[in-house]
Formats: structure tokens, C-alpha cells, sequence
């Protein structure tokens, strides 16, 4: 019929598209390099370990007699050698490496990073980590480490892994780090016990452990001159984050702690160790962060007459620390007199606290523009986001930019509870687990806090015993 195509079938064999390049004239020793050394040196590993089986198979054939001798005495050796563990790993991880580095050449040059005089980005050293593999890069020169970043997903389709992740080097721009992620090792990992779990008292001039990373590297969090905001979604695993966090400083007695919990439990625990504590109401939120400030402006007093710039350790300050769970609900409560205060009096704490010593931790589900005033929300300089929902939702949390950038806490799986990027120290989100704390765990370092707080007990002078004989006696006398 008019009007109508007949369909056709396509080829069975793919074809590759034409492509047309200029001919490329090679000398004879450009040839003998190409093919006889550049692959020899690919395999220096592999070669060099059958040269050297050959030269003992020739060495005993000579000793022995006997070719057959020799090669069962050589197969014997080698399987004896293979039941040692040190043995067999160490030989397992030189095949795995020059395999590897013969793949990432490969892949460097499919993603197109050969210079004019052929040289590509080479790996100087590598290792194990728990998500894969880290590599240590040195880019050819000309190279910056920005080309091998843009080439990074070309390059992980071409060694059939998870992902490839590319970070410049701070101290040499020649260098590049590079994980080659194999798997979610993460996603792996068993609920860890908060290694302060036992500790008797703790200070919190000292890191806090909070975690692991993906190359199993312990995380901490220094909370001196610095605030932080815990943000995710609900069971995502931000009350354990922040847990740790006031459980640091509950069992530090140099350490004043102030509660704001917007829905009474959620900092249940940590009543008994608090000077302050404030419920679901704003007034009485308002009351207390009146205070706060009216003490900090006394200590910047104290400061100034003491020729001082900042509190320091050792020196009898002690430390405020403000910890509030849902900061959104003190900050919507419908009445725009109390929210605009309230948001006042917070933004005067996180700005100016750093130097007096006050500490400001904050966690909420969802920290954007219309629930948290961003001239308070950024100024936290540590961020912690949780599992989020959407890209925005988690560049809320840590600052616009990191979704696009791949760091981003929507592509976290729901099933991997406590998993997170946490920006602080290094200016580049972490992803990371979090240590676990269950509701036991929270009592016992309660009670410990409590106990540890408890002013000390002055001791009962009891009359001294009197001996009756002795008095009768020197009576009668």
C-alpha cells in the first residue's frame, strides 16, 4: 500500500563504526617496543616467576639426574610453600597487583588520557582497602588530575567495578588518590559497639570516634570551636550520631550540658547529667537560650580582663554544650515573634559561642530555607547527613553542590541504617558508618555520667568513743 515502509531486520553480526584516522608509520625499533618490550614489561611479574621456576628446574635436573625428579621435587616445593598463609597471600596480592596495573593502562588509554609521546597516568603504589582497591596515581606531564577525575565512570565500565573515585592529592597536584570500589563494604559491616562504650570519664578536648570509613579508617570529630548539624531522614540514624556526641560530653565533668528535646524522649536519657532541660515549649526554650547568651557575653567579659582570646584547656573553663533534638519545631511554632527570637538567639550562640566555649549540636530531619532561617543553618561548620530522600534534601544537610559533586545521601540504601557523609575536618564529605549505641548501651552511660557528676559526699564526723570505766574511775579518785 501507498504510504506504507517495509521494516527490515537488522544485521546479526554488530558491526563497529567506521572510524578514520590518519596511517601511522612505525620504525622497526618503535615496532620491536611495541610489541616484544612494552608487553614483557606488562608482565615482569608473571615472567619473572617463570624464568625463575625454569632456571630451578634446570639446576636440579643437573643435581638429580633426572627431568622427571626434578619437576616432581619443584611441584612438591611449590604446593608446601601454597598451605603457608603468609606465603600465599603475599603471591596472590603481586599477581592481583600486576594484573591490575596492566588493566588500568588499558583503561587509560580507552578513556583517552595517552599524551602525544604515549605516556598515561601509572600507578606507583597500591593497596588494599575493605571497599577494593587504593592507588596511589601519577599523572604523565601536561596531565592534570582533573582529566582522570572527568574519566572516572569511563574508566570503572572498563574494569567492571561499582565506581572509581578520583581526589587530588593536597600536597603534590602530580598525584591523584584513586579507590577502585569493588563493593559496598559499608553495606558489609556489622553494628559496631562505640568503642567509649566501658571508658569511665571522658574529655571532651579529645576526638570523638564516631564511626568507620569505606577503607575502614577510623572517623572522629573534634568538637572544640565547632558545631554540628545532624540531618536525615526518620530511622535513618541520626539519634545514634548524636548520641555519641552527648554521651562525650555527659561523661566529661568539665562540660555543662543544656537539653532542648522537641519531643521529650528522644534525650530522655541524658536528663539526670543536665543542667538545663527543655521540653516541647518554645517559651521556656526562649527563657533558656536568654541565659545562655547573658553567661557567654560574662565570659567574653572575663575573657577581655584577662587579656585572653579564647577559653582554654586546663585553665578551669568549662564548656557549654547545647544539644537539641528537632531544632525545626522551636523554630515553627506558628508564632513569628518566639520562631524569629528563637532563630535570634541560636544564630548568636553558633556565631559568637566558639571562642567562649559553647558548643552547639542540632539535629532535624530536614534543615531547608523554610523551616531552618539559613542565616542559621549555615553557619554550622560540621555537617552530618544522613540517609535523604531526594539530591536537594541531602544538599540541605551538608551544602548545595555535594549531590552534583557525588556526594549525595539520597543514594543511600534504607536497609543500611547508620550509613552517612559526614563533612567536617578535610572539607569533603566522608561516607561512613556510624558506631552503634542501643537503648541499654544509653542507660549504662547515663547512670556512669550521673554518677560521675554527682557532687562529692562530705564525710560524717561521729563523736569519739568514751571509755565509762575509765570516767568512773577518775571520778572516785
Amino acid at each position: 500500500m501507498r504510504g506504507h515502509r517495509s521494516a527490515r531486520v537488522g544485521s546479526l553480526v554488530e558491526h563497529a563504526p567506521v572510524t578514520t584516522r590518519p596511517e601511522v608509520h612505525l620504525s622497526g625499533g618503535n615496532l620491536f617496543v611495541l610489541t616484544v618490550i612494552r608487553p614483557a614489561w606488562a608482565y615482569r611479574v608473571e615472567l619473572a616467576g617463570i624464568t625463575v621456576l625454569a632456571g630451578l628446574f634446570w639446576w636440579l635436573t643437573g643435581e638429580v639426574g633426572d627431568r622427571r625428579r626434578a619437576g616432581v621435587i619443584i611441584l612438591a616445593a611449590t604446593a608446601l610453600l601454597m598451605l603457608v598463609p603468609p606465603v600465599r597471600n603475599g603471591l596472590a596480592t603481586l599477581l592481583h597487583r600486576s594484573h591490575l596495573r596492566r588493566r588500568w593502562t588499558l583503561a587509560c588509554r580507552h578513556a583517552d588520557l595517552a599524551t602525544l609521546n604515549d605516556r598515561v597516568p601509572r600507578i606507583s603504589r597500591a593497596s588494599f582497602v575493605p571497599s577494593g582497591d587504593l592507588l596511589r596515581v601519577r599523572m604523565p606531564a601536561g596531565r592534570p588530575v582533573e582529566d582522570l577525575e572527568a574519566v572516572a565512570e569511563t574508566a570503572a565500565a572498563f574494569l567492571e567495578v561499582r565506581e572509581v573515585r578520583v581526589a587530588r592529592d593536597p600536597d603534590n597536584a602530580r598525584y591523584a588518590r584513586v579507590v577502585v570500589v569493588r563493593r559496598d563494604a559499608l553495606a558489609e559491616l556489622a553494628a559496631m559497639p562505640w568503642p567509649h562504650l566501658a571508658a569511665p570519664e571522658l574529655s571532651l578536648w579529645q576526638p570523638v570516634p564516631v564511626g568507620l570509613d569505606e577503607d575502614g579508617e577510623l572517623v572522629t570529630v573534634s568538637l572544640i570551636e565547632r558545631n554540628v548539624l545532624i540531618g536525615g531522614e526518620p530511622g535513618g540514624g541520626k539519634s545514634v550520631g548524636q548520641s555519641m556526641l552527648t554521651a562525650t560530653a555527659a561523661l566529661d565533668p568539665g562540660c555543662e550540658l543544656t537539653l532542648l528535646d522537641g519531643k521529650y524522649v528522644e534525650l530522655a536519657s541524658w536528663v539526670g547529667c543536665a543542667a538545663r532541660t527543655v521540653g516541647p515549649n518554645q517559651d521556656e526554650c526562649i527563657d533558656v537560650l536568654r541565659a545562655l547568651v547573658k553567661e557567654m557575653d560574662d565570659r567574653y567579659l572575663l575573657l577581655v580582663a584577662n587579656r585572653q582570646r579564647k577559653v582554654h584547656q586546663g585553665e578551669g573553663w568549662k564548656l557549654h554544650v547545647v544539644v537539641c533534638d528537632e531544632l525545626a519545631f522551636y523554630l515553627n511554632t506558628g508564632s513569628r515573634t518566639g520562631d524569629k527570637e528563637a532563630g535570634n538567639l541560636m544564630r548568636d550562640l553558633v556565631s559568637r559561642g566558639r571562642a567562649a566555649g559553647v558548643i552547639f549540636l542540632a539535629a532535624t530531619q530536614k534543615p531547608s530555607g523554610d523551616t531552618i532561617p539559613t542565616y542559621l543553618r549555615d553557619l554550622f561548620a560540621f555537617r552530618w547527613a544522613f540517609r535523604c530522600t531526594t539530591p536537594q534534601m541531602s544538599d540541605t544537610i551538608l551544602g548545595a553542590g555535594w549531590s552534583t559533586a557525588g556526594s549525595t545521601a539520597s543514594s543511600i540504601d534504607a536497609a543500611h541504617r547508620g550509613v552517612g557523609y559526614l563533612l567536617h575536618e578535610g572539607g569533603e564529605p566522608v561516607r561512613m558508618r556510624s558506631f552503634y549505641l542501643t537503648d541499654d548501651d544509653l542507660t549504662q552511660l547515663a547512670r556512669r555520667a550521673e554518677q560521675l557528676r554527682k557532687p562529692p559526699t562530705k564525710p560524717v564526723l561521729l563523736p569519739a568513743t568514751v571509755d565509762h570505766d575509765q570516767v568512773e574511775g577518775e571520778g572516785a579518785a
